[in-house]
């Protein structure tokens, strides 16, 4: 055998066993739904590289499954209430946001959201003090001696997890980045003058009443998120970990927060060293349709598909939003395809066909496809950014209104109110995107400003998993903000002493004129007197 040969059958040795060395085992505390989506593509391909995957999860949380074909463990914590009823919890929330959430109405709305807060605090408080019942399960995590754990923020108690089991972590998130969990417990600056509130259609560029609402409506937020959220499990994080704990305190010590956008369509705004944009890591090229999809797509002709889609977690409408949504539907020329698990509308034309499940992705990304209406849900936007497919929107709650006016202000979408609109709207709305190029146009810029990077988000996400892994945690990254007080971090107790200085001066100033001018004036009269 050759010197080179030699030398080159070694480099390949040496490569195959660094693969081996980096191989490490991650600890996965995920979501669920469409954020169960997101944790799954991370946990595929951190298999693939070889990293051994490990899931806990409890007895409730839905959509969340074993699956042994992708090769990771399991280990699941039974509780004492079922997945129906903690789908039924989620549904108070989507309903309020749809149906009773208004700005206008604040009081009304904060109260009512307490009181569903409240529901949702108390499952996570279950949640919590089953993770302090299976000592057993920690003391086998603990031998596995696993190099991080990846955790979904929707899911209260995966960052205790994290701290029983002494591991750096790292959170995958996309409530907003301007929620209350990025801002308080992040660290991450969020000035309510530009950076709208999730929740509220504003765009960066917000008059004086948008930004006074703006303004109040994250105060109310985070009023909400420190007195009642925090207030009743910052007492629960510190009877499971036996030292004064708190939520944001724990949720602070997280060494990299992966956040599900990207600058494509977010609004320029400060952000942190270890805040990482990761937006559309699941999207891929689309793959070939089902036989009985694939024929109903090529039945349209050149007028093509619309998709329609308002997510995993809306199973059905009532009667009269069906049937305005159908019969607008069935005045277009387009073939429809409608996943829908409710009631079949009495208005439903021919050219609208009702699925359970469509594969949205492979959907969007056929030639066909015209225009795509959704709640807004940032999986199926990013999907339709990656296919460069224009949109119209229909938001339901939390975070979909901001996701889709940010589309609608750079001219990819149009955006209805889905509890106003009649079918007259909607119609107009589809024929707009669908027959306005300029539509397709923007969606297109937007879409080879997501393919224009230097990283694929999927890798990107990988990436700094592994980073976290090779060092240890990522703490260099995390701003000193975490270690100072509301005041010292508003320089309150700096503004005191000025002032206090400032007013100290005045005062000797004051008292020194007032002694000087008294002075003077004693001698003046005196000399007055005596002349």
């Amino acid at each position: 055998m050759s010197a080179c040969r030699r030398a080159v059958l070694c480099l390949l040795f040496t490569l195959s066993l660094s693969e081996c060395v980096t191989a490490g085992k991650v600890l996965v505390w995920p979501g669920y739904f469409s954020h169960w989506l997101n944790i799954k593509t991370i946990i595929g391909e951190l298999i693939a590289k070889g990293h051994n995957v490990t899931l806990v999860t409890y007895s409730a949380t839905p959509s969340v499954e074993a699956d042994q074909s992708m090769g990771y463990n399991m280990e699941i914590i039974q509780v004492p209430y079922t997945k129906q009823e903690f789908v039924d919890a989620l549904d108070r929330v989507w309903k309020f946001w749809m149906y009773n959430l208004t700005v206008d109405n604040s009081i009304q709305s904060f109260f009512e959201l307490k009181e569903i807060t409240e529901v949702i605090t108390e499952q996570g408080e279950v949640m919590c003090r089953k993770i302090l019942e299976h000592e057993d399960l920690l003391e086998k995590l603990r031998k596995e001696q696993f190099d991080v754990l990846l955790i979904d923020t929707v899911v209260l108690c995966g960052e205790i997890l994290a701290e029983k089991l002494n591991l750096p972590f790292i959170i995958s998130i996309r409530a907003s980045l301007a929620s209350a969990i990025e801002r308080i417990c992040g660290q991450l600056p969020s000035p309510p003058s530009y950076v709208p509130a999730v929740g509220l259609s504003y765009t960066d560029h917000m008059d004086f009443l948008e930004r006074l609402k703006n303004f109040l409506f994250v105060l109310s937020m985070d009023i909400l998120h420190i007195f009642i959220v925090n207030a009743k499990l910052d007492h629960i994080y510190t009877e499971i970990l036996g030292k004064p704990s708190s939520v944001c305190e724990i949720i602070g010590k997280a060494d990299i927060w992966l956040i599900r956008t990207y600058w494509d369509f977010e609004y320029p705004r400060p952000l942190l060293p270890n805040f990482k944009f990761v937006g559309g890591l699941h999207c891929k090229p689309a793959k070939p349709l089902p036989k009985e999809i694939e024929e109903f797509v090529q039945s349209s002709g050149d007028d093509g598909i619309v998709v329609f889609s308002l997510g995993s977690m809306i199973k059905n409408l009532t009667k009269e939003r069906g049937n305005i949504i159908a019969s607008a539907l069935g005045q277009i020329p387009q073939k429809v395809l409608w996943r829908y698990a409710g009631e079949k509308p009495e208005t439903l034309a021919p050219n609208t066909k009702i699925f359970d499940w469509i594969p949205q992705n492979d959907l969007l990304g056929h030639p066909k496809t015209k225009a795509f209406v959704s709640h807004g849900g940032t999986n199926g936007l990013y999907e339709a950014i990656y296919h460069g497919v224009p949109m119209v929107g229909l938001p339901l709650f939390g975070d979909q209104s901001g996701n889709l006016n940010r589309v609608k202000t750079k001219g990819a979408a149009v955006m209805l109110d889905f509890i106003k609109m009649e079918s007259k709207d909607l119609l107009q709305a589809l024929n707009d995107v669908i027959n306005n190029p300029s539509y397709k146009e923007s969606m297109m810029k937007l879409s080879r400003i997501h393919h224009d990077q230097p990283m694929k988000p999927l890798d990107r996400a990988v990436y700094w998993i592994e980073f976290v892994m090779r060092h240890k945690g990522a703490k260099h990254l995390r701003v000193e903000a975490h270690n100072l007080t509301w005041y010292q971090y508003h320089c309150l107790d700096v503004a005191a002493f000025l002032i206090s200085v400032i007013a100290l001066v005045a005062f000797i100033f004051v008292k020194t004129c007032s002694w000087l001018f008294r002075k003077c004036f004693r001698k003046t009269s005196g000399k007055s007197k005596t002349e």
